[in-house]
């Protein structure tokens, strides 16, 4: 009934169901020493009593096999216990270890990504500041806060004041107009159809210059 357990620690690929695994295991191992030690309570000795009477005969009113082979047994598998032991405990550090250098690596990638992202984004030129409900604007996507760096075909390289956005709009009714902005850090893109509504203008929200 004695059992080998395998040898998992070595695996760099080790994952919560080799833990897993490697706990049954140690469950197995617990229940066959449970059984022996049951044994050996039926038969009234234990561990350590004693297989021989007063005068250093052999006991008759025991099962002196039975003992014997479950105090070996028992030896066999608490050392297996502790050897699972230790094999379940660097698994577990194996995997807290590998957890912490992913969430390390994912937060790495993550503030590359944004820095990469800040130094490819031109400057915002106008700002929302704001935006009315049921407004094209609104219907757009476009948020309080928005900053802008396309606007149709003005750009953070020709924009020089309001009008040039004023003017892109009063020409373009009707038809949709491409809007970049930086929101939270990232580039958001969507259309916008300057158009009537019931509300005043054909955008419905209100932009400002920002201070370069």
């Amino acid at each position: 009934m004695k059992m080998t357990t395998e040898n998992c620690s070595g695996n760099s690929e080790m994952t919560m169901d080799d833990v897993k695994k490697l706990i049954k295991k140690k469950d197995e191992i617990e229940e066959q020493i449970k059984a022996y030690y049951d044994v050996l309570e039926d038969q009234g000795v234990g561990v350590e009593g004693p297989l021989v009477d007063e005068e250093g005969y052999p006991r008759a009113d025991v099962n002196l096999y039975q003992i014997r082979t479950a105090r070996h047994e028992i030896s066999c598998l608490q050392n297996d216990h502790k050897a699972i032991m230790v094999e379940i405990e660097e698994a577990l550090h194996k995997l807290h270890a590998r957890e912490k250098a992913k969430q390390k690596q994912d937060q790495a990638e993550a503030q590359e990504e944004a820095m990469e992202q800040q130094v490819t984004l031109p400057p915002p030129f106008a700002r929302v500041d704001a935006v009315t409900d049921g407004s094209p604007a609104s219907g757009a996507g476009l948020r309080v806060g928005d900053e802008v760096i396309e606007f149709g075909s003005v750009n953070s390289a020709n924009f020089q004041n309001l009008q040039n956005i004023a003017s892109v709009v009063q020409h373009s009714e009707g038809k949709p107009l491409r809007v970049t902005v930086i929101r939270v850090g990232q580039k958001v893109q969507m259309n916008l159809t300057p158009q009537r509504w019931s509300g005043r203008g054909l955008l419905g929200c209100n932009i400002i210059p920002v201070q370069r």
